[in-house]
């Protein structure tokens, strides 16, 4: 497309100052401490889209977090394609382990992104990489570019699982109608190597609590002769997991679907270093279910994690209890075929049938999500390939990540319609973590690259 680079590079300051603003504000779908400051990114987002060209924008009211919906319509007979992104963001906690604080977003340099990077919260997971569409369709309409129809659905739940977009969409089917569903919530394996993802796995995400004495108890009292529910719990927890680190829950693995020798051939190309890898997090090994290398248990095999465990005391100093209650939080990871509900179920049953009769457990299912596989012989795959190849010089290689956006697997289910994961961000962007950014050269060669998928695809279709 003509003088992308060019105007990308004319406008880059008020791009990054845009998108500064919109990381000051904290937008943690998770708290209700920051219900004002959801209503307020979603106005902010409202504006943005009006100003980049839109020509409807709606803020649409959900059961929970509103959805903002605009559209650019050119001509019925066109394709259409469906920006899909969220504007909500993780708690930053823990907040002591920020090196600036997480709303007040600082540029700085480090040795991946020589340019700089913008480091705060949802700098990459999401609000970086959704307002990369905003500012392509600036571009495309500003410079009578854009070769298509145009929709935008950003919501404001998908760090909580998404509650309120199901219902929204079998509302809007009409409304959301398209050719193809774009994403950027994804990453690619560098800035020298981009990717395209086509899978996803899917989630269960549970929280448990074990109950023992219907009071915490002095240990000195109590202890040897009452169960201890932490005690319990630990054994329990460790009891997911057998000696080859598979996940124990009888028909966990029942309907995974085993990759053939040439696929997980395909997979071993791409380029990745393992002592690269556990340099960059301090490990010294690395850890998983027998059998696969690093990249497949984190993209094609399942897997089950424990995201936090709490109980009894943790203040400063001492204090001899035997705690009444003991809680973990344990999300598993899906593969396609694994139906999430099922899990869910799985790990119910299982959980309370380990418990030993000295305590009481409750399992509540917080939320979930399908996998996905997309298709790599589609017009949009062939579409956004040749994107990438244009932008960076280097054509894109396939791959399977080991997040989870469940919606994907919903979208197809109601709308008919097969999705792209355009991802600019990288592993080291610290998504979900402390210190997450998204390195300047990502987001403006995003900004670069979409635009060629508008228009290799409308060739195409």
């Amino acid at each position: 497309m003509e003088n992308i680079k060019s105007y990308v590079n004319q406008h880059k300051d008020r791009f990054i100052a845009e998108l500064i603003e919109l990381l000051k504000i904290p937008s943690v779908s998770a708290d209700s401490a920051f219900s004002k400051d959801i209503l307020k990114t979603a106005d902010a987002i409202k504006s943005a889209l009006e100003k980049a060209g839109c020509d409807k924008v709606e803020i649409c009211k959900t059961p929970g977090n509103p959805i903002v919906y605009g559209e650019k319509i050119i001509d019925k007979k066109l394709p259409t394609i469906l920006v899909y992104g969220h504007y909500d963001v993780q708690p930053a906690d823990p907040i002591d382990l920020w090196d600036s604080p997480p709303f007040e977003p600082v540029i700085k340099k480090t040795k991946i992104h020589p340019d700089g990077a913008i480091f705060a919260r949802g700098a990459c997971d999401d609000k970086g990489q959704m307002y990369m569409h905003v500012k392509a369709l600036e571009y495309m309409v500003s410079t009578n570019q854009l070769p298509c129809n145009v929709k935008f659905m950003i919501e404001g739940e998908e760090e909580i699982g998404s509650v309120s977009l199901a219902w929204f969409v079998e509302r809007n089917q009409e409304k959301l109608a398209n050719d193809i569903i774009l994403i950027s919530d994804t990453g690619m394996i560098s800035n020298s190597q981009p990717s395209i993802t086509t899978g996803l796995r899917g989630l269960s995400y549970v929280e448990v609590e074990v109950t023992g004495p219907n009071r915490d108890l002095h240990s000195g009292l109590y202890g040897g002769a009452v169960a201890n529910p932490i005690n319990i719990l630990a054994k329990m927890i460790a009891s997911l997991h057998d000696e080859n680190n598979r996940v124990t829950i009888p028909g966990f693995y029942d309907k995974v679907a085993d990759l053939s020798k040439e696929e997980r051939a395909e997979m071993a190309k791409a380029p990745f270093s393992l002592d690269n890898y556990k340099k960059a997090l301090d490990i010294e090994e690395v850890y998983g279910e027998n059998g696969y290398t690093t990249n497949e248990r984190n993209s094609i095999r399942p897997t089950l994690d424990v995201n936090g465990i709490w109980g009894g005391y943790i203040g400063e100093g001492a204090k001899t209890v035997i705690a009444s209650k003991a809680h973990a939080k344990i999300s598993m990871r899906l593969v396609p075929n694994q139906d999430w509900q099922e899990i869910t179920e799985l790990f119910k049953k299982h959980f309370e049938n380990i418990a030993p009769k000295s305590v009481k457990v409750i399992v509540k299912p917080h939320h979930g999500g399908q996998g996905y596989v997309t298709p790599i012989d589609t017009i949009g795959y062939r579409a956004a390939s040749k994107a990438y190849q244009e932008s960076f010089g280097v054509a894109p290689i396939p791959q399977r990540s080991g997040g989870s956006i469940p919606i994907v697997a919903l979208f197809e289910k109601e709308l008919k319609s097969k999705t792209m994961l355009m991802g600019f961000g990288l592993d080291s962007d610290a998504i979900h973590s402390p210190n997450e950014h998204f390195g300047i050269f990502n987001y403006l060669k995003g900004i670069e690259t979409i635009p060629l998928f508008y228009k290799y695809f409308t060739e195409m279709s």
